[in-house]
């Protein structure tokens, strides 16, 4: 008997053209199986599309490099035959008894014809639609089966007008796909739009009954102590008999060491009728005060294992399922002060602080570890919500996963998009898709296929845009609320009384028939979200800056740094823009093709903002030109999310950056790059998003105390310092204790070092936030900042300033991951001033896997802390790759602030070509883009993992350190 399970088909796949086939489905998979020897096949990327399997096999330029997207044919010049092409495997599989195999395709782009030893099956259209054959009556005796699958492209992929736009000419709107693929204003067409196999194939063997679809809900009562999970599943009997079965669902969660606790185990006795598919609602579970899943930054994510079996009488199991689960419940409602939607999670309010995605990989190479990657970056952003973007995907169950465990609350979208579905030029049908029934079928399905992640927060209609009005009274009756998550946590009615929550849908979360509608921007599906270009970093403060209480979409700049430059780009495109001097005193910025192709927003914007990159001085070469962009990209998106916090929830209730990430090498919009390095506009967000934060208020010059969390600050203080380019401390002051409550922002003192005699035109602030009696920093924070109508040009010969640095790194290795712990101190002395010692302390995210860089440094008093114990668990698994401990000074005798200071990893190597890209990537840092006054010390971690047969170097660049030192 054949073990029962999943296999996933993602390896050993070949492709061919259709026009360069003779050969029929049927011959393909019976006396005609080709051969990777067999011309035209080639090696093929599944899950992937027809794009990233020509580039692997070198037969079109890199679509993300330069303009070498321009070399590629368009399918609205090839016409769709171009892009057709046929996808062969073969796949080990035999089944014994009253067994059954299916044939499994999460997602296909977007119409296919499946042959298995030549039986052909027609599958459905649609880009976002599970779809499953029954192949038990195909395989072969001997085990050894022939696949292939003939995929097409959308049926309506449209033409890209020569102006461009938002969705090229909406013909892609036609279908049930993906609009971003016609382009965009910062993504550039998709030539393929995207066909292929894009996710997960798979074969999967059962008994005689099938689990299809369980769905998890959990109901709360008093105060959050008293909880029922309840759970429905969908079986089917797949023989010709009465099947007595055994259904079995088990609760379990994880102990130290892998150790499992079992919480629940439930049995129940069936009878199923031959060839039924029967809906079955179990007891529910009660549970008494289980441990909550909470977004990030205000708990832990705390997650069970719920596993359902069915086993059948006379044959042993026959079928098994199993999801993590959080206990958590969302409630979502128009604020009555603001007039934003708010969110509350277990009955705490939540400040959104997020941002919009658009997709991983515009070649849809999309994998686990990248998903981690990306998600894990918002998480160490501080962030609390994702926007999946309608013109995007439905995503996919690894995103939610790590959502899921990183905290993420997770705004999902329809596949409407206003440019596409009702504006635009040319001006778009706004009646969506020609099929709303297949519409209907693909988000029912994708409902089904993520509702039971906890960090799924919303669905929404559509972006800028609602559904037509059959599709979006549709969806509000599909997804309507149970009552449970209509009504207070107190419920008089027994839990019976009511109808299972898990027999819905849904009904745990609210759908919202559009991004702009219902508490988002105006709430009237008038454009106010926005706006998109760079901002002089005081208006984010001020009332008249935004006049809505949730903006779901505003913009700005996001230019990476060099290195990713000349990675990306031949060397045309190494050129920095042109500062055209305009009449009016602003500057115009003009970019070189290759950035303007690559969608470049200006650090500019003429009649209103001056030029941010030009507030440094002329910008000599691309190196000081990235160098001083992300000095901007810091300020700017510092300033965003503290003007927002600023106002919490006396004005606001939340906000999401457009956008976090390009899902190709864009120049615009995004904390890191498609090649997963930070921008210092990172940075800036994690400082500014912390759930305890300290700021300054750029338009009244009021140090404020933000407080996001559920707990009270009592006996805490702030400690102000200014310092000069000389390295002196003309100011300094320590505020009186302060109390700050619970979820608020509390204006504490006003600045006045700029008001006092002669204030230096350029001048650092330090802020600390502190507690009294430990002097543990709970915040710090710091400024650049020039006088009123000044500019940041003295900091130009600041860069000749050498101020000595000691550094101390420790290195854990563990297989190929590194962990580095790295203490650096600020040598230089001041002769008027001593900074508070620092007691660093610990943050446990409780990962399902550690990772160092999720993991604040820390300080350890004695023995018996707690701080002390994880400590220790880090050294000892760790242990085996040495503790060495090496130390790193810097020359230099100048006094001063060591300013902007980041680490980057590379790869070193004896034969390193000209203008090779070393750098190794992704890393996650506990910090990056920091300073240091005089006497102060900090300690950044990284992690990371290093190619076999690669060593790594850590160098640390700054404003005053432009050679790089290798510090480790």
């Amino acid at each position: 008997m054949v073990e029962i399970g999943k296999t996933k088909l993602d390896s050993g796949w070949i492709a061919a053209r259709s026009t360069e086939i003779e050969k029929t489905g049927v011959q393909l998979t019976t006396t005609h199986a080709p051969t990777l020897e067999t011309s035209p096949w080639m090696e093929a990327v599944v899950p992937g599309t027809v794009l990233g399997t020509l580039l692997k096999n070198k037969l079109i330029p890199d679509p993300f490099y330069g303009l070498e997207n321009e070399a590629i044919i368009d399918i609205a010049d090839s016409g769709r035959e171009y892009y057709t092409f046929w996808f062969f495997t073969t796949f080990q599989c035999s089944m014994s008894g009253n067994q059954h195999v299916d044939l499994n395709f999460r997602a296909i782009n977007y119409s296919a014809e499946v042959y298995l030893n030549g039986h052909k099956k027609v599958l459905s259209k649609g880009m976002f639609l599970r779809q499953s054959i029954d192949i038990t009556d195909f395989l072969q005796p001997d085990g050894q089966n022939l696949l292939v699958v003939l995929v097409h492209p959308p049926d309506h992929p449209g033409k890209i007008p020569p102006e461009g736009g938002q969705g090229g000419d909406h013909e892609i709107g036609k279908d049930v796909a993906a609009h971003y693929v016609e382009g965009w204003d910062w993504m550039t067409p998709i030539r393929d739009r995207n066909t292929g196999i894009w996710d997960e194939v798979s074969v999967s063997v059962t008994g005689p009954v099938k689990i299809t679809d369980p769905h998890l809900v959990a109901s709360f009562f008093d105060h959050y102590e008293r909880v029922y999970l309840h759970s429905t599943v969908e079986l089917e009997n797949r023989n010709a008999w009465v099947a007595e079965c055994t259904l079995n669902i088990q609760v379990t969660t994880e102990l130290e060491g892998n150790v499992c606790l079992v919480e629940h185990l439930q049995t129940t006795h069936l009878s199923i009728p031959p060839g039924a598919h029967i809906q079955y609602t179990f007891p529910p579970l009660f549970f008494y005060k289980p441990n909550l899943w909470w977004p990030n930054g205000m708990g832990k994510q705390s997650l069970y294992n719920v596993g359902i079996t069915v086993d059948v009488k006379g044959y042993g199991e026959s079928d098994s399922w199993k999801h993590p689960f959080g206990f958590r419940k969302i409630e979502s409602t128009i604020d009555s002060v603001t007039g934003g939607r708010l969110f509350k999670v277990n009955g705490q309010p939540i400040f959104i602080r997020g941002g919009n995605w658009i997709l991983s990989d515009g070649l849809l190479r999309l994998s686990k570890k990248r998903y981690k990657t990306d998600i894990k970056f918002h998480a160490d952003m501080n962030f609390n919500m994702i926007r999946c973007w309608g013109g995007g995907l439905a995503e996919r169950p690894e995103f939610y996963h790590y959502c899921d465990i990183y905290g993420l609350l997770v705004w999902q979208e329809f596949w409407i998009t206003g440019d596409v579905d009702g504006r635009g030029v040319p001006v778009s049908n706004p009646n969506g898709p020609l099929d709303h029934d297949l519409f209907l079928l693909c988000a029912r399905d994708t409902v089904k296929l993520l509702r039971n992640h906890p960090s799924l927060a919303l669905w929404v209609g559509g972006n800028e845009q609602t559904p037509p009005e059959d599709i979006n009274t549709a969806l509000k009756d599909n997804l309507k609320l149970h009552p449970y998550f209509q009504m207070p946590n107190q419920i008089s009615n027994s839990v019976k009384e009511i109808d299972d929550p898990s027999k819905f849908l849904d009904g745990t979360r609210v759908y919202i028939q559009g991004s702009m509608w219902d508490g988002f921007a105006n709430g009237k599906g008038d454009f106010t979200d926005g706006p998109y270009n760079i901002q002089n970093p005081e208006d984010f403060f001020k009332d008249s800056f935004y006049n809505y209480g949730f903006n779901p979409e505003v913009g700005s700049v996001g230019f990476p740094v060099a290195a990713t430059i000349r990675a990306t780009m031949p060397q045309e495109g190494w050129q920095i823009p042109i500062f055209k001097k305009l009449s009016d005193g602003y500057v115009e910025e003009v970019s070189n093709p290759v950035w303007t192709y690559h969608k470049y927003i200006p650090y500019s914007n003429p009649g209103t903002v001056h030029d941010q990159i030009e507030l440094y001085g002329k910008a000599k070469d691309l190196d000081d030109f990235c160098e001083k962009a992300q000095l901007v990209n810091y300020i700017q998106y510092r300033a965003l999310l503290e003007g927002w916090t600023s106002r919490m929830w006396t004005k606001y209730t939340g906000v999401l950056i457009w956008k976090t990430q390009n899902p190709w090498t864009g120049l615009r919009g995004q904390f890191y790059d498609h090649l997963h390095d930070q921008t210092a506009g990172f940075y800036g967000c994690r400082s500014a998003a912390e759930p305890i934060h300290v700021q300054l208020n750029l338009a009244t010059y009021f140090i404020e105390v933000v407080n996001t969390t559920s707990e009270e600050l009592s006996n805490v203080a702030v400690e102000i310092s200014v310092w000069d380019l000389d390295g002196n401390c003309p100011y300094y002051k320590v505020t009186e204790k302060l109390t700050v409550l619970a979820k608020t922002t509390q204006s504490v003192i006003e600045m006045k070092y700029p008001k006092s005699k002669n204030p230096k035109p350029v001048y650092f602030l330090l802020l600390k936030l502190f507690g009294k009696q430990d002097f543990a920093i709970l915040s710090r924070n710091f400024y650049w900042l020039h006088l009123q109508g000044g500019d940041y040009k003295l900091l130009e010969t600041y860069r000749t300033k050498k101020i000595p640095l000691k550094m101390t790194s420790s290195v854990f290795i563990g297989g190929s991951t590194y962990q580095i712990q790295m203490h650096i101190e600020n040598l230089s002395n001041t002769t008027n001033f001593k900074t508070l010692s620092c007691k660093n302390h610990v943050i446990d995210r409780h990962d399902n896997d550690y990772d160092m860089g999720s993991v604040e440094p820390v300080e350890i008093p004695s023995e018996k802390s707690h701080n002390y114990g994880l400590l220790q668990r880090i050294y000892r698994r760790f242990s085996t790759g040495g503790d060495d401990v090496n130390f790193v000074e810097t020359n230099g005798t100048d006094s001063g602030v060591a300013f902007f200071l980041h680490f980057s990893v590379h790869a070193t190597k004896k034969d390193k070509q000209e203008g090779e890209d070393t750098r190794i990537l992704p890393v996650h840092y506990s910090d990056n883009y920091f300073s240091l006054v005089p006497g102060e010390t900090t300690n950044i971690n990284m992690s990371f993992e290093v190619p076999s047969g690669v060593t790594p170097k850590v160098t640390l660049y700054g404003w005053n350190y432009h050679g790089g030192h290798t510090v480790c």
